[in-house]
C-alpha cells in the first residue's frame, strides 16, 4: 500500500469516527498490528481486547464480524445467527471491494456501503477495546457498547 493510500484510509476512518461521534482517536503504532497478537503486544493489552474486523460471505453476501482477538469464529454458529446456508471467509479482493480496506487494516467503520454486522459479546468483558484504523499500523480505542452503536451491530456469541 502506498503512503498516499495509507493516509487516505486512515483519514477515511478518522472522518467516519468523527461523524459517528466516537470517542477514540486513531493513532499510529511503531510496529505492524496486522494480527490481533501483534496489536495486543504493541499496545500492551490482552489479545481479547482486540476487536478484529473480519469479512465473511453469508450465501455470497458480505458480512462484517467484529471478533475478540482471543476468539476463532465458529462458521457454523455464524451461519445459524445469519440464517444462511453457507459461510465462507472473504478473499483479499472481496474484503477490499466490500470495505475499501486491505486485510490487516480493516476498520469497523468507513465502508462504501453498509453491511450487516455481528459483534462478539466476548468484547463486552473489557472496558476498552482496540480496533484497526484503516491500516496495519493504525488503531483506535473504543468500547463494546460504542462498537455496537457505530456499526449498528448485533451482539452474538460467535466463537471460542
Amino acid at each position: 500500500m502506498s503512503e498516499q493510500s495509507e493516509q487516505q484510509s486512515v483519514i477515511k476512518v478518522r472522518k467516519a469516527l468523527a461523524l459517528l461521534g466516537a470517542r477514540g482517536e486513531v493513532r499510529a503504532l511503531d510496529d505492524s498490528a496486522r494480527t490481533a497478537k501483534e496489536a495486543a503486544d504493541a499496545l500492551g493489552i490482552e489479545v481479547g481486547q482486540i476487536a478484529s474486523s473480519l469479512i465473511f460471505l453469508g450465501d455470497g453476501v458480505p458480512v462484517l464480524v467484529i471478533a475478540s482477538g482471543g476468539h476463532r469464529v465458529d462458521t457454523l454458529q455464524l451461519a445459524a445467527i445469519l440464517e444462511v446456508s453457507e459461510i465462507t471467509k472473504a478473499s483479499a479482493d472481496q474484503v477490499r471491494k466490500a470495505t475499501g480496506f486491505a486485510i490487516g487494516g480493516v476498520a469497523p467503520v468507513g465502508y462504501p456501503h453498509p453491511m450487516r454486522t455481528i459483534v462478539d459479546i466476548a468484547l463486552s468483558r473489557f472496558d476498552e477495546v482496540w480496533a484497526a484504523g484503516g491500516h496495519p499500523h493504525y488503531v483506535f480505542p473504543t468500547s463494546y457498547d460504542e462498537l455496537l452503536r457505530i456499526t449498528a451491530g448485533e451482539a452474538a456469541e460467535i466463537g471460542a
